[in-house]
């Protein structure tokens, strides 16, 4: 588990994902350094699965959509993530981010986006 004001990070042991919760107001270098740590997470717990919340997030983070889309999320995908569900944050700015980092991801095949966390599981636990 990993705990900062801004995140939290913890596997669910019973649905066999990590949960991460974004809170706050984010910026490039707070989401460069959680997505750095959710990686880290991934691999050491050799995890296919990731439940990113954004329900929590307000404002905008689009400086760092660019560096998510094309960077991480690969990187993600060659550690062995296969789903990751996406709950969008009720900020539109913090949504407009999102939708961002996506038109920048080569393959969002294996991403989706909720409007809240019930389909969000819904949806992992079909894997």
């Amino acid at each position: 588990m990993h705990r900062q004001s801004n995140i939290l990070i913890e596997f669910n042991h019973s649905e066999g994902w990590i949960y991460v919760n974004w809170r706050g107001y984010q910026n490039y270098d707070t989401v460069v350094a959680g997505c750095e740590k959710i990686l880290e997470i991934l691999l050491e717990l050799n995890c296919t699965k990731v439940l990113n919340d954004n329900t929590n997030v307000e404002g905008i983070w689009s400086g760092a959509s660019r560096w998510v889309g094309q960077d991480w999320l690969p990187r993600m995908q060659a550690a062995g993530l296969e789903c990751f569900a996406w709950v969008y944050s009720p900020s539109v700015f913090s949504r407009l981010s999102a939708d961002k980092t996506l038109s920048c991801t080569e393959d969002p095949s294996f991403i989706r986006t909720f409007d809240e966390i019930t389909a969000a599981s819904d949806w992992l636990r079909s894997f």
